[in-house]
């Protein structure tokens, strides 16, 4: 567990979070900018001087009530930042080597070879920073972090910088990091679609302080968290690839155990991905409508049974947020308030859910 207790007076507000963050998986910081997420994140790493107590694991970094504080340079964590800062004058593979260069032999316990087929960056060995995009710059300043051989890696809007399409050309390797090094990853992001994507544990922040913190599918089906509103409001569910039938380019997803008591399935345009593959779905608010019974001569493939276990208030007052459990898994549907009076909505009312459009994260 990554344990954190800090408090650190800032222009406008006063830091003030106690996060208990599990040692593995993606935790994401998510708020609006100037909420705090930065100053948590430099705290964890020890270039903020907080006051209180952060540990990792048994490995105790900070405790100010034994009088104990590590230094940055001591502490077994990575960093990455908005921007790569590259050392412009050397090669990708002298980058990497800095990084490599400052641990001890004994302490390397991430080979930099993995890195590099990692993330990709095998045809840009011998290259200056100059000559590269911006995402594979970013790769590059991700790979120099990993380098290092972290126990902890602490990454800071590393997408802020990059434009759609290189952001499109990174998310896949941030995905990879934590399957196949099981590093624990600290994340602070104001986007929601990369907090979505790949994130399992959330931190919503707001003005210093931590407004709801728990595994990612929970917090993103509440319906009284800001995360509820706005176009991105929805539920993100791990699934497995279960069918593909390549006559119709749809690939089936199972959500929750085969044959048990909470799973589902949903169908998706077929990314080519085999059957057993581990998959993240996110069904958007805007794409779920509701019926009291299954519809016949629909083209909405997607017909799920399911109750109604909470109704809230949505950002305008025509429209409200419908929490839908579908087997062991919720579901959230946006739909108008005469729609939900109509339909006599309420908890416990058993509901069908017609999900237009299932949105694969991979």
């Amino acid at each position: 567990m990554i344990a954190a207790t800090l408090r650190l007076p800032r222009h406008g507000f006063t830091l003030d979070v106690d996060l208990a963050l599990p040692a593995q998986g993606v935790s994401a910081l998510f708020g609006p900018s100037g909420c705090g997420k930065t100053t948590v994140l430099r705290a964890l790493a020890g270039l903020e001087r907080a006051a209180g107590r952060v540990a990792l694991g048994s490995e105790v970094w900070q405790d100010d009530a034994q009088g104990l504080f590590v230094p940055t340079h001591q502490r077994a964590l990575g960093y990455v930042i908005q921007e790569s800062a590259l050392f412009p004058h050397l090669s990708v593979a002298q980058n990497l080597d800095y990084g490599r260069r400052r641990i001890p032999p004994a302490q390397r316990r991430i080979a930099v070879d993995q890195v590099v087929e990692l993330l990709g960056l095998g045809a840009l060995m011998a290259r200056r920073p100059d000559t590269l995009s911006g995402g594979e710059r970013q790769r590059v300043a991700i790979a120099r972090a990993l380098a290092t051989s972290p126990r902890l890696l602490l990454m800071d809007e590393p997408l802020a910088a990059l434009d759609a399409a290189r952001k499109a050309e990174v998310l896949p390797y941030l995905d990879r990091l934590h399957r196949e090094l099981a590093l624990p990853v600290v994340y602070v992001s104001h986007a929601l679609e990369e907090v979505a994507r790949l994130a399992h544990h959330l931190v919503l922040m707001d003005a210093g302080r931590v407004v709801a913190a728990g595994p990612m599918a929970d917090l993103m089906a509440r319906l009284d968290l800001p995360t509820a509103r706005g176009e991105g409001a929805g539920v993100v569910l791990d699934a497995v690839v279960a069918e593909r039938d390549t006559a119709w380019q749809l690939a089936r997803l199972q959500v929750g155990p085969a044959g048990g008591a909470g799973d589902f399935s949903v169908w998706a345009r077929d990314q080519g991905l085999p059957v057993g593959h581990a998959v993240r779905v996110r069904l958007l608010a805007r794409d779920v409508s509701l019926a009291r019974g299954p519809l016949a001569g629909s083209s909405i493939g997607n017909q799920l049974q399911g109750v109604v276990e909470a109704i809230a208030d949505d950002e305008h007052p025509s429209l409200a947020l419908v929490r839908v459990r579908v087997g062991a898994s919720p579901v959230v549907a946006r739909l108008t308030r005469r729609s939900a009076h109509a339909l006599g909505l309420q908890p416990g009312v058993p509901v069908w859910a017609q999900v237009k459009t299932v949105a694969l994260m991979e």
